[in-house]
């Protein structure tokens, strides 16, 4: 987990916008949740069995070891939950080799979080192998704290991945815009507390009180982004309890602050 630099100033100027933007990578920055998919349907046609589309929108979004337990118990495949974790991984990075296409908007929008000095969160529920693979390319300089879903114990769609990364930006997360694709993702978010822009990848996504749906990042900019912050705030579930975090990765060069501290199950 990258740790954060000093707290973000959580005054309230006029006209203010998020304390921070914390944004889901595969489908929601870069166009990967196809990636995933055939990734899936490789390792399960290695092991005799075809995925049926209609278990797409099932997986689509969900914490690997969600969607592979899904996958094994429909198909009955003769694996393990950890063979299948680390197949799946392995075919998903072979494809990241081709190269990571972002998503339409998203360098212009993470070129203007930065121009703005609103710190960005990149929060996800895929391994921290794969991440660092997708930061290569998509640049770790525009994320001041970055969460990995096999660095937590619960992940999407539970509360802890963005209540993790509001408290290492040192943010209010009733005071953060959480941009997400799937209804896993909203759901964490929401649970957390944020306001949520989702962008549909996959499956449709409803409007809702404190979630605003758009069809692109291109729809996205400071003042869309002021005015969803400044929105009612959502229901919040009553699960707002982050589980601890299993463990931490290295603070990369350059970060400053306090390191996220690991802690027990």
């Amino acid at each position: 987990m990258t740790s954060s630099p000093p707290a973000v100033d959580t005054r309230s100027p006029r006209g203010a916008g998020p304390q921070a933007v914390l944004l889901d990578m595969d489908g929601t920055l870069v166009d990967t949740e196809g990636f995933w998919w055939d990734a899936e349907v490789e390792v399960f046609g290695r092991l005799g069995h075809v995925l049926a589309d209609e278990h797409r929108e099932i997986v689509v979004g969900g914490p690997m070891t969600r969607s592979a337990g899904y996958l094994i118990e429909v198909t009955g495949a003769d694996i393990t939950l950890d063979e299948a974790r680390d197949l799946l991984n392995a075919a998903f990075l072979r494809r990241l080799e081709r190269g990571v296409p972002l998503m339409p908007g998203a360098r212009r929008l993470l070129a203007e979080l930065a121009a703005h000095r609103v710190p960005a969160a990149l929060v996800s529920a895929s391994h921290r192998a794969v991440i660092d693979r997708v930061l290569a390319s998509v640049g770790a300089a525009h994320f001041a704290f970055t969460v990995a879903g096999d660095e937590l114990a619960r992940t999407k769609p539970h509360p802890d991945p963005y209540l993790t990364a509001a408290a290492g930006l040192g943010a209010d997360p009733g005071r953060c815009v959480a941009v997400e694709d799937t209804a896993t993702g909203v759901a964490s978010a929401e649970a957390a507390g944020c306001r949520v822009i989702a962008v549909p990848s996959v499956a449709p996504i409803a409007a809702a009180p404190g979630r605003t749906v758009v069809a692109s990042l291109e729809e996205i900019d400071m003042a869309f982004l002021r005015s969803v912050a400044g929105a009612p705030a959502p229901a919040v579930a009553a699960d707002r309890g982050a589980a601890p975090v299993t463990h931490a990765a290295p603070r990369p060069h350059g970060v400053t602050g306090p390191a996220a501290s690991p802690a027990g199950p």
